[in-house]
């Protein structure tokens, strides 16, 4: 059994287990737990009923939250002449080619926090993709990041934009920002989530879309929130 520190089990006495919360209620007990001498990082956890092994049940996408991450995204991008120049002054971290394809390619990230693939380049896809695969970072259309629109896509990354992917397990993770965000902002950063993975819900799934929802920080324990209260999910 691993050994908690003193402060986390002062947090957990906080969390009743046997209450579900509203997103609200969930945020502001996070709070009101023990301070760290760090800005913690706040993250939702999504339970879906989905089978991920059927492609039609394949949740993934994006979303730009209201209040940013917390945190500056270092965004790579592939390109190259005028798209590199244009790349550069969105205020893409690293840009390059062939180049760079074979820097990724063996195993260079340092770091990253998104990648952008520009249209022309879908073969340097193939090279990247066990690489960025697996981490999360694989540019894909449906995300916005395979584009000709080198400037928005880095400027959304910049801004905000998150990606996510249901694992094997039905579960989809998100960033949702800092425990220095207020209350409000950590909320309309959930709701936005809360709304896209809604949109996105599968037309095969039948029942309950969502069975279970967890709000926590980096330190601290998970506080669970009411699937129910949740209804814009649900509907």
């Amino acid at each position: 059994m691993v050994k908690r520190s003193k402060k986390y089990r002062e947090a957990a006495e906080k969390v009743d287990s046997n209450n579900l919360y509203t997103a609200n209620e969930a945020i502001a007990l996070l709070k009101s737990m023990p301070e760290y001498n760090f800005d913690q990082t706040v993250e939702a956890v999504l339970r879906l009923n989905v089978d991920p092994r059927k492609a039609d049940q394949l949740v993934r996408g994006s979303v730009n939250l209201p209040n940013g991450t917390g945190k500056t995204a270092k965004v790579l991008v592939f390109a190259r002449g005028p798209k590199a120049t244009e790349a550069l002054e969105a205020g893409a971290d690293i840009v390059g080619d062939d180049d760079l394809v074979e820097k990724v390619a063996g195993g260079f990230l340092d770091g990253l926090v998104g990648v952008v693939l520009r249209a022309v380049r879908v073969a340097a896809g193939a090279a990247v993709e066990t690489v960025l695969g697996p981490r999360g970072l694989m540019p894909n259309p449906k995300t916005g990041t395979v584009t000709m629109d080198v400037t928005k896509a880095v400027k959304d990354i910049k801004g905000g934009k998150i990606e996510f992917r249901v694992d094997k397990n039905g579960n989809l993770s998100f960033l949702i920002g800092k425990l220095s965000f207020t209350e409000q902002a950590l909320e309309e950063n959930f709701k936005a989530i809360a709304d896209e993975v809604k949109r996105l819900k599968p037309s095969t799934v039948k029942g309950r879309y969502l069975t279970k929802a967890t709000i926590t920080s980096t330190m601290n324990p998970g506080v669970p929130v009411d699937p129910n209260s949740l209804a814009v999910i649900n509907a």
